[in-house]
């Protein structure tokens, strides 16, 4: 088949009918093959989360029917790809053969049902991913289940960050102040030995030293700024967790910046509340990574002062070589710039590889990274620490 419109045609009764109607279809190719773009293999994929069959019988009567095994693609996923490629109106239909297909329906509608569910990350990102669909019965109960997800997640990560960010900034920087809260205790301690009473056993404290808290006040800027598509739903919630504990250090100025298409500052939020922040947040549609960093730009105040985090997929939809030529300038002025490519505690990252090289060779590292490594990496950016030898010393594979 030679014709443009009947290969178009041919693809879209590949993607109405799904997989199995491939070998079909192959007849009118002379057994080529329905070669399909990229951009329709996104398409057919998120379909086929919902309709293909799932069971081992090819012939089956049910036509194409849709599992609830765990082996099911995630939601947020499924619906960040179908908002970049379908109409609303199309949006709408799948969303609802969502909610009605996977089990969803009970879940969403019922907030007996959903307060039975054990929360967790998974949850919480199918939870924001439809919550334009939840009623308003279901979504206080919705709300209690993601803050606990976001509290627990909060403890795992809150002491290591504070004790990186507050070592960080206060080796050898100390103040004639006194202060019990500022007390310096191991150089205290070390510099008086030669004062301890053997007699009654006692360190004798001939000079006190204390830390410098009072110059530390916003001394430097973290800029965080998320891709909120759908593919990106777990780095998203706990980026947002890690933004809130970034938030409450007084040492720290911190930006949190989400977008898509459209470039959204929830840095209030994130501050005040991190579980307003994700219900702020809307998983899917497009991006446009160059419009969010020229956004975020206008918070560098000291450029040897700031650490600003990518935390994307890289799949840009916007300028791409802008956004190299930015993310050069940025780095070239003195600013720390790290490009996470998952915030997530497993899972092998799906990226653009070939904007991650052109990123890392000009000085920006771009890994994945789990969240119990990123307070390492974050002191050792506060630090002036090489990103690269810290990422690999780390085991940390770099993109």
């Amino acid at each position: 088949m030679n014709n443009e419109a009947e290969q178009k045609q041919l693809s879209r009764w590949r993607l109405i009918l799904g997989r199995s109607a491939e070998q079909q279809l192959s007849s009118y190719t002379e057994g080529a093959g329905v070669g399909l773009t990229a951009e329709e293999q996104i398409m057919d994929e998120a379909l086929a989360a919902l309709y293909d069959e799932t069971t081992d019988q090819p012939g089956s009567p049910e036509g194409r029917v849709a599992g609830l095994g765990k082996s099911a693609p995630r939601l947020a996923k499924w619906l960040g790809d179908i908002r970049s490629f379908f109409p609303e109106d199309v949006v709408s239909v799948i969303q609802n053969d969502a909610i009605e297909r996977k089990g969803l329906k009970q879940l969403l509608f019922e907030p007996e049902v959903l307060g039975k569910v054990k929360p967790d990350i998974q949850l919480v990102g199918t939870l924001l991913s439809l919550k334009g669909r939840m009623p308003e019965q279901t979504k206080e109960t919705a709300r209690i289940l993601v803050k606990a997800v976001v509290e627990e997640l909060a403890k795992r990560l809150e002491s290591d960050i504070r004790r990186a960010v507050t070592g960080a900034l206060n080796r050898r920087q100390h103040s004639p102040l006194p202060s019990v809260s500022g007390m310096d205790w191991k150089r205290t301690i070390q510099r008086n030995l030669k004062h301890y009473d053997t007699e009654r056993q006692k360190l004798i404290p001939e000079k006190f030293y204390f830390f410098d808290r009072a110059r530390k006040s916003k001394e430097w800027t973290v800029i965080l700024d998320i891709d909120q598509s759908g593919s990106m739903a777990d780095s998203v919630i706990w980026a947002s967790v890690v933004g809130s504990i970034f938030a409450s250090i007084p040492a720290l100025s911190t930006r949190v910046v989400v977008f898509d298409t459209e470039v959204v500052d929830l840095t209030e939020q994130c501050a005040n509340d991190p579980v307003d922040m994700l219900f702020g947040i809307q998983l899917g549609g497009g991006t446009d990574i160059h419009k969010s960093v020229a956004y975020c730009e206008q918070f560098i105040e000291e450029p040897k002062k700031t650490i600003f985090i990518l935390i994307s997929d890289l799949i840009e939809g916007g300028n791409q070589s802008a956004l190299i030529r930015r993310m050069r300038e940025m780095r070239e002025s003195g600013v720390k710039t790290l490009g996470l490519l998952a915030l997530s505690d497993s899972g092998q990252p799906c990226y653009d590889e070939r904007l991650a090289k052109i990123l890392t060779r000009d000085g920006t590292p771009c890994f994945a990274c789990t969240p119990g490594l990123l307070p390492v990496i974050v002191e050792g950016a506060l630090k002036g620490a090489d990103l690269f030898e810290l990422a690999k010393r780390a085991g940390v594979k770099m993109y």
